[in-house]
């Protein structure tokens, strides 16, 4: 019987451990955490990795949790693993990865090599990256640490059709940039794709939305974005669907950020009838009843039991 895969998580990334290690049948690893008084974290990674392939969960959502991903994938490579496969279900800075002033840090490709400096182990080093904001973020890496693009396509499938409740269904996008993969979305799920045309002020600089694509009159819409932050955009195309006739409008995304107030802005708006998504995010568990929630470690747990 060969040995279990040995799992570790980065401390903002707890919840998602139990059942990631349930999925794949990974042995959990202990990790000993303490702050001293100036401040200076003070980790200890228990448990033998000598031979062992090890598993590191920690999606990016702060800079701290960048130099917990880095320093527990160290610890563990150059504690003698025999292979390190990261999961991280969210990639922070992901909006940052070119410059369009001159001088801008393009932080996305600074941390994808902050990350490839982990020491590479004798099995391979591996990253596995869940629905990307960019595709070619991936590429950002090193050479020595093999990336994989793990798609929550069939996630977000699933929850805009248990919204529709057998009633026609139109899957929207709040911008153009958005526009083919809801298209690609709508195809898979046998439903009309639609989206809003803007236009930017020319002295003020800010977007306008003037219209909508498709005919939404009487029809459930779905708007689907890869990550709902402020949720500014969502309101501006829940506003303009509303308009053309839409009697409900939701909002699913594979990135659940949602800072600060942003989910109750939503909510309270009167424009949005649920937010949806999956828990790659921790801002995830601020949904409670106001949407569905799910998983996507049985994503990850598949993928890393083919490494």
């Amino acid at each position: 019987m060969s040995t279990p895969k040995l799992l570790y998580s980065t401390a903002n990334y707890e919840y998602l451990a139990g059942e990631l290690a349930e999925r794949g049948g990974f042995e959990r690893g202990a990790i000993e955490r303490k702050t001293f008084p100036d401040g200076e974290l003070y980790r200890r990674v228990l448990g033998e990795p000598w031979g062992r392939d090890v598993v590191l969960l920690g999606g990016t959502p702060t800079d701290l949790d960048w130099l917990e991903l880095y320093d527990l994938g160290c610890a563990r490579s150059r504690g003698g693993a025999r292979s390190l496969s990261i999961a991280m279900p969210y990639f922070g800075y992901s909006t940052m990865e070119r410059a369009v002033k001159r001088g801008e840090v393009v932080t996305a490709k600074t941390r994808a090599r902050l990350i490839s400096a982990i020491p590479a182990c004798e099995g391979g080093t591996r990253t596995f990256l869940f629905d990307l904001h960019t595709d070619g973020i991936e590429f950002y890496f090193s050479d020595n640490h093999v990336t994989h693009h793990v798609y929550g396509a069939s996630l977000v499938i699933e929850i805009v059709k248990a919204l529709g409740r057998g009633r026609e269904l139109v899957l929207g996008a709040t911008d153009a940039g958005r526009a083919k993969w809801v298209e690609s979305l709508a195809r898979d799920i046998g439903c009309a794709p639609a989206f809003v045309y803007k236009r930017r002020d020319p002295d003020s600089g800010g977007l306008s939305i003037t219209g909508v694509n498709a005919d939404v009159d009487g029809k459930v819409v779905v708007l689907y974005d890869d990550m709902i932050r402020t949720g500014s955009s969502l309101l501006q195309a829940a506003r303009a669907y509303r308009h053309a006739g839409a009697i409900e409008v939701h909002a699913v995304a594979s990135h659940l950020v949602l800072p600060g107030d942003a989910l109750e802005r939503l909510t309270s708006s009167g424009l949005i009838d649920s937010v949806n998504g999956t828990n790659s995010h921790p801002g995830s568990a601020k949904v409670g009843d106001r949407g569905t929630v799910a998983s996507c470690a049985e994503l990850f747990a598949r993928e890393l039991m083919r490494s």
